[in-house]
């Protein structure tokens, strides 16, 4: 058997069989296979992390938005009130200042003096670029109003004085359109109508009350009433229809391309401000 000796110094080796690759070169294949998958992996750790901190922010923003919207919607009607945005990420609408579907609802409690009264509102187009007068505008809102017949017996018997401890109940009637004030001297009878952006109650009949109070005087206290209930509202928001169903009344609302005033700081909760010639609301502070 022949002996192999290694070979002299300075002559090139004998290489490994075909084949076999050499530990040099397994290295070199191990790199160029993990390379890639080592990029993909990071890439997917940080669009991972990315989207997890855009949803975090989305959610914060969104609940951060919803509480001071609802906020100043419970400081405008005196009674709780609940807000959310639409699909649209909200970070995308807070960088460029405009908002869409925008839904309101408040709790039913009451609207301001106005106890038994519930609003659902949506607003759309919402744009915070103003200026020194006014925060931005509102290019559409559209409320639905619901007002309980038990909610106007209350809120008569606290604001008409004339009425006070003579209405005991309200009737609604929609076959006729009409609303009865029931009281255990007689009964005056309403017909819900819209009169200059308002809804006001116009006396068709009174039976037993006349021979207390005139009807004048009776259309009088329920003007004043009426006048009363809707002057604060916000954005001079004015009525469109008013319908009578077997429960009460529903009033559907609107405004179009409407200025958002500016709040003012020192007087939050202060409705007394609404409308003046700053055009300040103090329940839009915060916004």
């Amino acid at each position: 058997m022949e002996e192999h000796h290694p070979p002299p110094p300075g002559q090139p080796g004998y290489g490994p069989p075909p084949g076999i690759p050499t530990s040099k070169g397994s290295g070199l294949s191990r790199v160029r296979l993990r390379n890639p998958l080592s990029i993909v992996l990071i890439a997917v750790i940080v669009i991972g992390l990315v989207a997890a901190g855009l949803l975090a922010s989305e959610l914060y923003v969104r609940h951060r938005a919803e509480s001071v919207v609802a906020a100043a919607t419970e400081c405008v009607v005196h009674d709780k009130a609940s807000a959310s945005f639409g699909a649209t990420p909200l970070l995308l609408e807070l960088a460029t200042g405009h908002y869409r579907n925008i839904s309101i609802h408040t709790a039913g409690n009451r609207i301001g003096n106005a106890r038994g009264m519930k609003a659902d509102v949506r607003i759309d187009d919402v744009r915070l670029d103003g200026d020194a007068n006014a925060m931005g505008t509102v290019g559409a809102l559209d409320a639905m109003i619901t007002w309980s017949a038990d909610g106007m017996k209350q809120s008569i018997q606290e604001a008409i004085t004339p009425l006070r401890g003579l209405v005991t109940g309200v009737q609604t009637n929609p076959d006729d359109g009409t609303i009865k004030l029931q009281g255990n001297l007689g009964s005056v009878t309403t017909k819900p109508q819209v009169t200059d952006g308002r809804v006001a109650l116009q006396v068709v009949d009174a039976t037993g009350l006349g021979l207390l109070l005139p009807s004048e005087m009776v259309q009088s206290a329920l003007d004043a009433f009426t006048t009363h209930l809707t002057e604060n509202y916000p954005l001079d928001i004015h009525a469109d229809s008013v319908q009578i169903t077997y429960d009460g009344v529903t009033a559907h609302y609107s405004i179009r391309d409407a200025s958002i005033p500016r709040g003012n700081q020192g007087n939050q909760g202060n409705q007394g401000n609404r409308g003046n010639k700053d055009n300040q609301d103090p329940c839009f502070a915060n916004l």
